[in-house]
């Protein structure tokens, strides 16, 4: 089912897809930064609760930079000092965070109108032709995301992309979850599972890998068995000081291109769990330190950490990192990454 969310500030239409399964799920995704707007899933006893953050109008998606449950694009998390260099040019990025790039920048695919070229109540296709240039990068480049939803609860996110120039292809959607539902205040008692023995590292102040894959053993960022959320987020630890809380790329045990299970999360007082598929190397795991201070869905004042988001992708700032699994897409070659969120009760 497709209907009008709105328009743009410059008098573009905005049209929500809404797809739905037999057993009460429904999904909305907006052609806005092809931008899931709405996840509403039966809790235990029956009751449908929206587990996504996120906004009522299309002007809070222009005007308030959250990113919530946009596609994420050409890269997906940091760029250090908004540089790299493909094949000996180098290319300079907008400068968005710190010192950094971060998504992309202000006109990265969160930002843009997306075409919907196929859809009906199980699937809606969007496509974006991002030219040369676009947001700093090289190459004119074709993006596809597809969204499906099946009767098992599976919500799938297939991103396809080629380019006529080397270029960097790391795509990622940037949910924000909560399993009690979105207006239900912090998602701290939550409980997560991440299949990741290895993290990166980061440097003080900048959120940007030292370039180091350390153990998660000892430490307050071992999820390798559910754990809550907020057990150890006020922990004495240097990495969770530098970040306000968790905001950390995971190095996923399981990595080999095929379709793994990364994460588990789980709600205690609504019985929903989701776990969380991907073919990617890693998972950014935000506790949603920041989040606090906006105006969500229905009018609800969102709190720090009322959302949590689990980012499948390529390590942050692999583009410099020669110790990291690097991002680059060459003509000829499809970019092809399948990321699933699976909720049950």
């Amino acid at each position: 089912m497709v209907t009008e969310f709105g328009k743009t500030g410059d008098g573009h239409s905005v049209e929500k897809y809404t797809l739905k399964n037999a057993n009460g799920m429904e999904v909305d995704i907006i052609t806005l930064g092809a931008t899931l707007q709405a996840i509403r899933v039966p809790d235990k006893d029956g009751n449908v609760r929206d587990v996504l953050l996120g906004y009522d109008t299309v002007e809070q998606y222009e005007n308030v930079n959250g990113y919530l449950g946009a596609v994420i694009g050409r890269n997906g998390n940091r760029i250090a000092n908004a540089q790299l260099e493909i094949d000996g040019v180098s290319y300079q990025l907008e400068v968005n965070d710190n010192e950094n790039n971060l998504h992309s920048g202000k006109h990265g695919f969160h930002a843009v109108l997306w075409t919907a070229k196929d859809a009906d109540d199980a699937h809606v296709a969007l496509t974006y032709h991002s030219p040369d240039g676009d947001q700093g990068f090289p190459g004119n480049m074709d993006v596809t995301v597809t969204y499906t939803l099946n009767d098992a609860g599976e919500l799938g996110i297939h991103y396809q992309a080629t380019t006529d120039k080397k270029t960097v292809a790391n795509f990622t959607n940037h949910a924000y979850f909560n399993l009690n539902g979105q207006e239900s205040g912090s998602a701290v008692d939550q409980e997560l599972e991440i299949l990741a023995s290895y993290y990166t590292p980061v440097v003080d102040g900048k959120a940007i890998p030292t370039g180091e894959i350390a153990s998660v053993s000892g430490t307050p960022m071992d999820f390798r068995q559910m754990t809550k959320i907020g057990a150890r987020i006020e922990d004495d630890f240097d990495q969770i000081r530098y970040t306000g809380g968790y905001d950390h790329n995971y190095v996923l045990d399981k990595a080999d291109g095929s379709l793994q299970l990364a994460a588990r999360a789980r709600s205690a007082e609504s019985g929903i769990q989701m776990d969380v598929y991907t073919t990617c190397v890693g998972v950014q795991f935000y506790a949603g330190n920041f989040v606090g201070g906006q105006k969500g869905k229905g009018g609800v004042d969102y709190v720090n950490r009322q959302g949590f988001c689990l980012e499948t992708q390529y390590f942050p700032n692999s583009v410099n990192e020669k110790n990291f699994k690097q991002p680059f897409l060459s003509p000829g070659e499809v970019y092809d990454s399948m990321t699933k969120y699976c909720f049950s009760v």
